[in-house]
């Protein structure tokens, strides 16, 4: 897409901020790479969400227990934002060391031109709280010291990228110390909150508590429960979401797309692998070449004629 088609960096910031304070539900689809923003822009979503497990898997085939890191993070991020108009939320893991990591961490990420990232309080090296078992967490005052430093470390101060105070301590130190911390981030500077939970059942109901206890919004994995994934955006305020993330749909679609297909193709069913693949005019639309095409023709010889 032609750059000056596209929003700037600040723009982008802008559009999450009025949608956070404004108290619209933002809709943040989970992908990990350039294409996967340009198929999902062309839905009615609000904003991009790019996990550290997708980011591990997709640029190290690895699965999600620290090996990705700030440089080679912020260099993909980076590329990746050049292409969409959505803003980008960012899993920023434990901001990869201590509060000066932290602060290197930030100020990254905003050069990348992400309009929010998330900093959790797991101990190093993380994984990744879907898998099975709780998490260890750093000590609160620890962890809310790097929420402050994170939010310090900011260096564009009209319209700053978002800082959401993650925690992982409902697992291992139950719901109510997982809601001190919330608050505690807040009290730092955190503009919003990410408690995140396991799928149980009265899953909606911690939702709620979390939401009614913190006073920020609450970004929400809606990922983890199918409770969550088919609820409409019209329900999300009465359930105490502000921000869903489905952290698990490209990855999970391109999975069973690719082995399901490749089955299809070894099996000598071309017809079905046809009829489950985009088209060639397909893809080329999505990547934009109209634009290209457009862009081209402007400035072709003998401009400006």
């Amino acid at each position: 897409m032609p750059a000056a088609s596209l929003p700037s960096v600040r723009q982008k910031r802008q559009a999450f901020r009025a949608a956070l304070a404004e108290g619209r539900p933002v809709f943040a689809p989970g992908v990990y790479d350039g294409f996967g923003l340009r198929l999902i822009e062309r839905f009615p979503v609000d904003a991009a969400y790019v996990s550290g497990n997708a980011v591990s898997a997709c640029l190290l085939g690895e699965p999600d227990v620290g090996l990705v890191d700030l440089t080679l993070l912020a260099d993909h991020l980076g590329r990746i934002n050049q292409c969409t108009r959505l803003p980008i939320i960012c899993d920023a893991d434990t901001g990869y060391g201590s509060v000066v990591n932290i602060q290197r961490t930030v100020r990254s990420l905003e050069l990348a031109g992400v309009a929010a990232i998330h900093l959790e309080d797991q101990v190093t090296p993380k994984r990744c709280a879907q898998l099975p078992g709780a998490r260890s967490v750093i000590d609160q005052d620890q962890a809310v010291a790097r929420i402050a430093a994170a939010c310090a470390a900011r260096v564009q101060t009209e319209d700053p990228m978002v800082i959401i105070g993650r925690t992982d301590a409902a697992a291992s130190l139950g719901l109510s110390a997982a809601i001190e911390r919330a608050q505690a981030f807040v009290q730092a500077g955190a503009e919003a909150v990410f408690v995140e939970l396991k799928t149980s059942p009265d899953l909606l109901e911690q939702i709620q508590e979390v939401s009614r206890a913190v006073p920020a919004p609450c970004l929400i994995n809606m990922s983890i429960d199918a409770r969550l994934m088919a609820m409409s955006r019209e329900h999300w305020a009465a359930a105490g979401i502000s921000v869903g993330i489905f952290p698990a749909l490209a990855r999970s679609s391109f999975g069973h797309a690719v082995t399901t297909n490749l089955q299809r193709l070894l099996q000598g069913d071309v017809v079905g692998l046809q009829s489950a693949s985009m088209s060639p005019a397909d893809y080329a639309a999505a990547l934009g070449i109209s634009e290209v095409e457009d862009w081209e023709q402007r400035f072709s010889a003998g401009w400006p004629g």
